[in-house]
């Protein structure tokens, strides 16, 4: 089925050169023409001249169905590009074959007569005219395919998903409340008439909430497959267009596709590119996108009960999308597929190493503590730039060095090691990280040190990573606030003490610091202002921020926000002071062992404050490994646990 186009194809990439070569050839053939001189003799002169004995070269070719003949040659004199030509009737003929004959012209030639030679007379009179209507055949149907892809401007984008294509529930890792949530919106696509029996109304579309890269589109591909039916899917910019009515037509175009599927899902991606609420911006609303979404509200309200039509929506800007969208009969469902915890990062984990070679001393659920905050894609992306690290350094499998260095580079970027740093330098950014990390040790509140290096990664000359004791959802103490703070100080605060100089290698900690002391005060009320809210979380998202930033208070109390935020910033600064003074011989401590090593981890770190020595990495891979229980010992304890459970 394939041969036929691809023929075609070959024609119509040959033809033009085709058409290009015939055109020089008559062209050619048109030159050499202007070139010759060609003189008209009568039948009388032609007589003459061959008495005259001075016709030196002559050709005679008759003309089939006319008493004619043509003759041409050369006279004595004539130039080489230079002859006659001459029109002798038939009667005349014989006298002037006797004169040739007479005097013996030295080049006489007889042609035949082309009217007999059926090809030369196709090549001559039929081919111009057959390449003409080639050419203008051609022409024409490309003027047609123009104007019918004019007429599918308005199709629809929307493509349907392969069978290679399917996923299940299996290939979605964690989301178990989310895919409870839409369980049901397979068993309608599957048996419908049960829940007409019961006069149940299935929602008509689902808004599926969350920030980038949780999961979102793999969801909605696993619903069709559960459902097995077909998927038909789409981005919300393919709708919009520079000319009127064009997005409208393609909805329309894409529910008319959808029903003839049916029972079948649409799925529309950033549905915030197309759904945004009307009549808002500077210079009014946009038509385009203001009559897609128009269509899109009537299709979605439009048609009949139970249809078997269900369309699921993402985006992570569900405050930007218009009211009407998120009615009841629309989107009158919305589930929020929030960051996965650390259950759900270590099934996510597992899902994407299936496929690659880990070495024993990974594990995967240690890692998933390790990764708070990341989302499935971030995770996906962790093992594949480990994946990346162990083919560029020819190792056979992924080690937890490659994951190591694997989570830095997706949190900060590469490591610069080339780059030239001062002793100095070096010296100020240990003092700097050794001060993050001892408020991170000493205070109560505070998170917990898993790591600290003075590698330069990203715009960072160096970092602590602080991760949380205990993982929680949103909610935050004002301890654990104030805590943080003070650990975002504690690198300034030792600068100060013990180089008596400060840098602007503190200038993103001082910013995160007054970020969260100005929110504590303005929008959580942990300040003696009371509380009150006086600035909205939510930006501007039609103006920016910058324009339209919340501002609920005069300006005695701006003064009075700016004071507290102040007053929050000194405190913590001054327990900073405290806590690092008291831990003086630690910080050096830790300064000297970043001096040393460049990089040292949680346990190095206890070693630290335990012994006062640092152990070397390998020392402690063979101390985990001696205390890690085998499998006899783990079957040992399994046994005694149940002859225990027997005595009883």
């Amino acid at each position: 089925m394939n041969t036929k186009p691809k023929q075609n194809d070959n024609f119509k990439n040959i033809l033009p050169y085709l058409v290009l070569g015939f055109v020089v050839i008559i062209v050619i053939f048109a030159l050499n023409m202007q070139g010759s001189t060609v003189n008209e003799l009568t039948t009388g002169e032609l007589i003459n001249e061959l008495k005259e004995d001075n016709v030196t070269e002559i050709t005679v070719t008759p003309r089939s169905n006319e008493s004619i003949y043509y003759i041409e040659g050369k006279l004595e004199g004539y130039s080489e590009t230079e002859y006659f030509t001459s029109r002798v009737v038939g009667t005349e003929l014989d006298n002037i074959l006797a004169l040739i004959d007479a005097n013996e012209v030295a080049e006489y030639d007889t042609n035949a007569d082309p009217g007999e030679n059926m090809f030369l007379y196709i090549i001559v009179n039929v081919l111009p005219l057959v390449l003409l209507v080639v050419v203008m055949y051609f022409l024409f149907m490309k003027l047609a395919n123009t104007n019918k892809s004019s007429m599918d401007f308005g199709r629809s984008k929307a493509r349907l998903s392969n069978e290679n294509d399917k996923k299940s529930f299996k290939d979605v890792a964690g989301l178990k409340e989310e895919k409870e949530e839409v369980e049901e919106l397979i068993d309608f696509l599957k048996n419908p008439k049960k829940f007409e029996k019961m006069g149940a109304r299935i929602p008509k579309g689902v808004l599926l909430v969350g920030p980038p890269g949780t999961g979102k589109t793999l969801l909605a591909k696993a619903i069709a497959g559960e459902a097995n039916v077909p998927f038909f899917f789409i981005s919300g910019s393919d709708f919009v267009e520079l000319f009127v009515g064009v997005g409208a037509s393609r909805v329309r175009d894409m529910f008319k596709e959808a029903k003839r599927n049916a029972p079948c899902l649409i799925f529309i991606d950033e549905i915030d590119a197309v759904g945004r609420q009307r009549g808002t911006g500077l210079g009014g609303g946009h038509d385009e996108r203001e009559q897609t979404l128009n269509q899109l509200l009537t299709e979605m309200d439009g048609f009949g009960e139970n249809e078997g039509i269900i369309i699921i929506a993402a985006t992570n800007r569900p405050d930007v999308l218009d009211p009407a969208l998120l009615r009841p009969g629309r989107f009158d469902r919305q589930v929020t597929v929030s960051l996965p915890d650390a259950n759900e990062r270590e099934a996510i984990l597992k899902v994407h190493a299936k496929n690659k070679i880990l070495a024993k001393d990974v594990k995967l659920n240690n890692l998933s503590l390790r990764t708070p905050g990341f989302s499935g894609a971030d995770l996906e992306n962790l093992l594949n730039e480990a994946a990346l690290l162990a083919v560029r350094r020819n190792k056979t499998e992924i080690t937890m060095e490659e994951i190591d260095e694997a989570t830095d580079r997706v949190l900060l970027g590469p490591a610069k090691t080339t780059r030239k740093i001062t002793d100095k330098e070096k010296k100020l950014v240990s003092i700097h990280e050794a001060g993050h990390a001892v408020i991170g040790l000493k205070l109560e509140d505070a998170q917990e040190v898993h790591k600290i290096t003075i590698i330069p990664r990203g715009m960072a000359g160096g970092y602590t990573m602080m991760l949380p004791k205990e993982e929680k959802i949103a909610v935050l103490t004002k301890d654990e606030l104030l805590a943080q703070i003070t650990g975002l100080l504690g690198g300034r605060v030792s600068e100060e003490m013990f180089l008596n100089e400060i840098s602007t290698g503190a200038s993103d900690d001082i910013k995160r610091a007054t970020r969260i002391a100005r929110s504590m005060v303005t929008e959580y009320g942990m300040s003696e202002l009371g509380p009150v809210q006086y600035e909205e979380k939510s930006e501007g998202v039609f103006l920016g921020r910058d324009y339209t930033k919340s501002k609920n208070f005069s300006d005695q109390v701006a003064l009075e926000i700016d004071e507290q935020t102040r007053k929050i910033i000194e405190e913590c600064y001054a327990k900073a002071k405290k806590i690092i003074g008291e831990n003086k011989d630690l910080i050096f401590k830790l300064s000297d062992a970043l001096m040393k090593y460049e990089t040292i981890t949680k346990e190095q770190i206890e070693s630290i404050v335990n012994t006062g020595e640092i152990k070397p990495v390998e020392e402690i891979e063979k101390e985990d490994k001696e205390t890690e229980p085998t499998e006899e010992k783990k079957k040992g304890r399994k046994s005694k646990v149940e002859n225990d459970k027997d005595e009883k």
